[in-house]
């Protein structure tokens, strides 16, 4: 018969002790895994983390690590961010986009200012005339 393998934690919720299972308790699942004893022990297994997202588009972001939040906490920085505006919570299309929007939008203004220039002149020169 088998040797039996019992949670190490307070939380009894039984899954099923083979290998890391979808269960009622996501945060409860445990790892079969043999000692150098012979031993059969069950070993709770950590949620992964999701990878972080840009704020605009909502792709995950490259070269920053997936970790859960408090895991964030003791990693440097160079895990956490991009050496790029808006490095580690926007994605590189979506910075790509904000400079040429502001871009277009300062162009606007400039053209904006032309016409209103050019119709006052126009205006001048119509008086002047008469």
């Amino acid at each position: 018969m088998a040797q039996r393998v019992t949670y190490r934690r307070r939380n009894p919720c039984i899954t099923g002790h083979t290998n890391i299972s979808a269960d009622n308790t996501r945060s409860n699942k445990i790892k079969v895994v043999k000692t150098p004893g012979g031993v059969l022990r069950a070993q709770h297994v950590k949620k992964s983390g999701s990878r972080p997202k840009c704020g605009d588009t909502g792709v995950p972001l490259q070269g920053v690590s997936s970790l859960r939040p408090r895991e964030y906490a003791q990693v440097s920085k160079t895990h956490k961010t991009v050496s790029r505006a808006y490095g580690g919570s926007k994605s590189a299309n979506a910075v790509k986009e904000r400079i040429v929007r502001a871009f277009l939008i300062e162009e606007q203004k400039i053209v904006k200012r032309v016409l209103k220039e050019q119709a006052e002149k126009e205006k001048k020169a119509s008086k002047s005339k008469k």
